[in-house]
């Protein structure tokens, strides 16, 4: 009798979560290394199996970077052959539920085949795809393993290991299955038609009959835009080829249901042809903005961002803002991180952390307790001058500058000493707030010193022989423009410079740019391949800016990994590690004047006088 006929009750049910590790992609390529399976019935773990597996071949280095697992390690291991009855035993009469189940399934039936093993034919479960039924895309905007993970709170990290990956997969099958009762799934039929309810496998006849929308198109690189009965803009998307994309859409190669009942709704598509990918994007993120299209999730509010500054006043406190003014850090997803920020500013730093407004001249207010502990100087009663308080302001505006980092060295000072004391869990808490303090300094101070230029000119390859080519203004995209094959791209750029508009620098520190046009343009710059042309004064980082952490950063995330997959708790070694700020001395410049400098790791800007690359 099948699971149909019963009808199970999804408390009834028994599942197998499987995870393997294998030498590469290809089931029938490439082998298996490592075998995790977790049994669970009713939220409650009946029983583990776990092994390495002899592949009889050699682990890719890339692989070996990736999960740990060396050819040492599989040398005594058995063979596939050995353990593969065992593994069918342990799954026999149960839901075989895998992450991104195709793959693991896929080498379990080419394992089957290569030994002449029938294959039994379990019901599969895929914990992706039902992730990506049961959950939007505001609240999951990823259905990795690792972010499922994060977002249910599992106990468990994925490590790219099979037992702990399996482990951690349980928690997110345990987390969708609180989630399906409200969408009235109760069995397990019901389970396994909504997880292939993610995946259509025809398009729906309202697709079909909005096939004509896409003729006519260009096959250009571009914007489109859905609009609705009302003229409404419905959706924005940006494409290489608009034709072949708008065409995607009424197809079964859409499978998000959102989008569907879009193109149910939609009766025009609009296109906006432009010069390059990096010019479709950004005017994908302003369009966005200004319609704020209903079936768009990301970008529809561009300004709308959280930093943290300073208050105008004699004894500024730190205040989370949503309009940055010079000197603000930011920008920030949420107001939790810029006053996690805050905190940990605070914590290396006296500034005083009480909100009510102090009199520059014989205030009077109450000593708080943070004064009695000497983690205040007490400017409330007096205790403080102006002048003495604009010593720790002066620190946190240096910090954010870039101009000193004594506030990290102190916070790196205390991670080492918990760690050394044996404070394990507390050095791994403070090593993680200072490591995310760290990375917002960074964006904000790569994002400030691009937004600060008035002009930069930038070319990259256009893979046919010619140049994309853009000129920014002060963190925004002010022109672009391509020079194709056996044009010389000079003139172009020049040409382009002079239509190029203009823009006037706004307030705060990325000049009245959005901070996702400049993130755009700031990773456009960075890939390899990009040569600056034209950039009136230099392209610099601070030299004492969180760049010079970032050898610290990585150190840190490594060790939270490290605690994670593990106990879960960290140790001496990887909670109170000696701080090590990296790079120090001169700044760090990124280009400079008359298109001579280059960003890092690409030839100088003047190779690019012919008509093609050199």
């Amino acid at each position: 009798m099948s699971f149909d006929e019963l009808g199970t009750p999804l408390r009834e049910v028994t599942f197998v979560v499987v995870d393997l590790e294998t030498t590469g992609g290809s089931a029938h390529a490439d082998s298996i290394t490592e075998v995790g399976a977790v049994k669970v019935r009713g939220g409650q773990v009946l029983g583990e199996l776990a092994t390495l597996v002899d592949p009889g071949t050699g682990i890719p280095p890339a692989v070996v970077a990736l999960t740990g697992i060396t050819r040492a390690m599989v040398t005594d291991a058995p063979r596939l052959g050995g353990v593969l009855p065992a593994l069918l035993e342990f799954c026999a009469g149960a839901v075989l539920v895998a992450h991104n189940s195709p793959f693991d399934v896929g080498f379990l039936r080419a394992a089957c085949r290569a030994h002449d093993v029938p294959w039994p034919r379990p019901p599969v479960l895929c914990t992706a795809r039902l992730a990506r039924a049961v959950l939007d895309r505001a609240e999951a905007p990823s259905v990795r393993l690792s972010a499922l993970a994060e977002l249910f709170g599992g106990s468990t990290r994925p490590t790219h290991r099979a037992l702990a990956d399996a482990r951690a997969t349980v928690d997110v099958l345990h987390g969708l299955l609180e989630r399906v009762g409200n969408l009235g799934v109760q069995s397990l039929e019901e389970l396994l038609a909504l997880a292939a309810s993610a995946v259509g496998t025809r398009p729906t006849d309202a697709q079909r009959r909005k096939r004509t929308l896409a003729d006519g198109l260009p096959h250009a690189p571009g914007v489109y835009l859905f609009r609705g009965a009302r003229d409404e803009v419905l959706y924005v998307g940006t494409s290489g080829d608009l034709r072949t994309r708008v065409r995607s859409y009424f197809t079964a190669a859409e499978r998000r249901r959102r989008v569907r009942d879009m193109v149910a709704q939609a009766l025009r598509v609009d296109t906006v042809v432009c010069a390059h990918a990096l010019e479709a994007e950004v005017r994908e993120l302003r369009l966005i903005g200004a319609h704020r299209p209903r079936y768009n999730r990301r970008s529809r509010s561009p300004m709308r961002a959280w930093w943290l500054t300073l208050t105008d006043e004699a004894f500024p406190r730190l205040s989370v803002v949503r309009t940055p003014r010079e000197g603000a850090l930011g920008p920030f997803a949420s107001r939790r991180a810029a006053r996690d920020a805050a905190e940990s500013v605070q914590d290396a730093v006296p500034v005083r952390r009480c909100t009510p407004r102090i009199r520059a001249r014989n205030p009077t207010g109450p000593a708080c307790a943070l004064a009695e502990l000497g983690r205040c100087g007490a400017p409330c009663d007096g205790r403080q001058s102006v002048a003495e308080y604009a010593l720790a302001v002066g620190q946190v505006a240096d910090l954010v500058a870039g101009r000193a980092d004594r506030p990290l060295r102190i916070l790196a000072g205390e991670v080492t000493r918990l760690g050394e004391s044996g404070r394990y869990d507390r050095a791994a808490t403070r090593r993680d707030a200072l490591a995310a303090l760290i990375a917002a300094l960074h964006r904000a101070q790569r994002l400030a010193a691009l937004a600060a230029l008035p002009e930069l000119v930038a070319a990259r390859p256009d893979g046919a022989g010619g140049w994309e080519l853009a000129v920014l203004r002060h963190g925004r995209l002010a022109a672009a423009d391509t020079a194709r094959r056996g044009v010389p791209p000079m003139p172009v750029v020049e040409g382009l410079r002079r239509q190029a508009r203009s823009v006037r620098p706004g307030d705060g520190p990325l000049r009245g740019a959005p901070a996702e046009e400049v993130g755009v343009l700031l990773r456009w710059l960075e890939r390899p391949g990009t040569r600056l042309v034209h950039c009136p004064v230099p392209w610099a980082e601070p030299a004492r800016g969180a760049g010079s952490w970032a050898g610290w950063r990585e150190r840190a995330r490594w060790a939270a990994d490290l605690g994670d997959a593990g106990t879960g708790r960290a140790s001496s070694a990887d909670a109170g590690f000696a701080a090590r700020s990296g790079a120090g001395g001169a700044t760090a410049v990124l280009g400079s004047a008359g298109g001579r400098g280059a960003a890092p790791g690409t030839p100088p800007a003047d190779t690019i006088t012919g008509g093609s690359p050199s």
